[in-house]
Parts: structure tokens; sequence; C-alpha cells
């Protein structure tokens, strides 16, 4: 079993896209978002959700106004300011500053203060017609990003091993912080998807930089390549001098959008044109 995670160092270059137009041509694959804060694959895949759990963020204090004596010393002592006063003069807890370190809580005089579990996150396994999908949702302003990812990914690994699935295929997160790190750790080979845009290389290199860090093989495959050819040549010349390997240059074309509408990959939408025969080419390079 191998497993293939798709990045780009940047949103909107066109990783989702990708993923689910290779979930039309892989064939006995798993799939799983690790793009936990903004999770968009389901979108394309409208999955069957067949089991759903909640994942731990991490603690959240909250102040028991009955048994506060307004002593401030909380308020003071947060070195995170999570704690200020309500229009009643009285100390309240802000739940997205909060780190839940409960240093609040030991030194409370009154003992008003408790700290609770933060279970706004949830994972879930789901079939779909291209197989069973593992995605998360993550609730706003929530932490431990990065350990979600890793947890869903553990999971797909199990199922794909029980299933005896021959590929994972992820669809990663934008950037290079811990959502991009734990999608990295102990993949297989990385797809780098290209916008021919100085934004989109000036972010891969940072995702290149990263992933070679990680000893983990990297493919490239450009996006729009031509709507700007110019710049497309100065991707492939740095993928040249790089010993990247060029897997497939992905047209622009409005069929993408179109497909996108009906809920479908490209592959599926519009399966005799030029474009779902480059999705065919890209795998056939990195499988």
């Amino acid at each position: 079993m191998k497993e293939i995670t798709i990045l780009s160092g940047k949103g909107g270059a066109g990783k989702t896209i990708v993923t689910a137009a290779l979930a039309s041509v892989a064939p006995n694959a798993l799939f799983c978002d690790n793009d936990v804060d903004a999770a968009d694959l389901h979108l394309i895949f409208q999955p069957d959700v067949l089991e759903t759990h909640t994942f731990d963020s991490g603690k959240v204090a909250t102040i028991n106004a009955d048994l506060c004596t307004n002593c401030g010393l909380c308020e003071d002592s947060c070195r995170f300011t999570a704690i200020h006063k309500n229009k009643n003069n009285s100390p309240e807890v802000n739940p997205f500053q909060c780190e839940g370190c409960r240093l609040c809580e030991r030194i409370c005089p009154a003992n008003a203060i408790t700290t609770t579990q933060n279970l706004n996150n949830e994972w879930f396994i789901s079939s779909t017609r291209f197989g069973t999908l593992v995605h998360a949702k993550m609730g706003p302003g929530e932490e431990n990003s990065g350990k979600l990812v890793t947890k869903i990914r553990e999971r797909a690994k199990e199922i794909a091993s029980e299933i005896r699935a021959d590929f994972i295929i992820n669809d990663g997160p934008p950037g290079i912080g811990c959502t991009a790190i734990s999608s990295i750790t102990g993949t297989d080979a990385v797809l780098l998807v290209i916008e021919p845009t100085v934004s989109g290389l000036h972010d891969a290199k940072r995702v290149i930089k990263l992933i070679n860090s990680f000893e983990v093989p990297v493919f490239a495959a450009i996006n729009k390549f031509d709507i700007n050819p110019a710049f497309t040549t100065t991707v492939e010349d740095f993928l040249r001098e790089n010993k990247i390997p060029l897997v497939g240059k992905i047209p622009f074309t409005e069929l993408m959008v179109e497909s996108m509408i009906e809920q479908k990959t490209v592959v599926e939408y519009a399966p005799e044109n030029t474009i779902s025969k480059t999705f065919f080419e890209i795998w056939a390079a990195i499988s």
C-alpha cells in the first residue's frame, strides 16, 4: 500500500480538484482530506457518513459568576489575556483566546473556575462512489489541527489495511504549518500542484524545502499552465534545476468550474476531453 499526499504550499492552487480528478482514475484507493481547517473534498465526493467521532482539541476555562468574588487575580495572571470584564464588570473567559493552561483554575481563591474538554471538532468515516473517505471538521478558532490530521491519517491507514487498498490519497492543506507537517510525515510521495504565478512558485519553494527535510519523493504538476506560458517556463526551469519530475501540465478550462457545479470530478464530467487524459497520465507517472 502506498500513500500519496497532494500539496501546493498555498491555497487555491487546485489541490482538491486534482485529488478529486485522481479519484476517478486511481483503482482500489482510499481517500483522506487532510485540510481539516477548511475541508472541501466532500463537496465533490458527496459522502454518506458511516461513523462520526469527536476530537478533543484541548481545554477551555469557564467562570462561575455565583462563586466569583471579583478579586481580579485570574485576569491579572492570564498571560493570554483571555479573561476580560463583561458588561456587569465581572470576569469572563473568551474561549477563543483561552489556551487551557489551567493557571486561573489553580490560583482562584473562591474555586470559581473550572476547565472542561473542548469537543467542538468531529471526524468522519464515509462511503463514496470512489471508495472510503476519512475527513474531519474543526470548529471556528479551534486548535490542534495537526493532531487531528495525524488522527485521521492513522485511521485511514488502518482501514486501508483492512480493505486491502492499494493506495491512500491525501488531499493536503495549504501552507507549511503543523497540518502540512502532519500530512508529509510518513507519506510515500508528494504530488505538488503549482500554479504559474510568482506567489505560486514562491510558496511551492517553501513547501519543497519542508518536504525535503523529511526526505520524501516529490512530483509536480502545473495547474492552469496556459494562463501564463512565460512563467510556466520559469516553473519548468526551477523543477528541472531541482530534479523534481514534472508529471503533468493541466490546462485552464471552464470545464473545471462546470464539473464542480455538478458535484463531479472533471474526469466524470468530461471523460473524452484532453484534460481528463492529462490526469490519467499524471496517475500513470506517480503510481
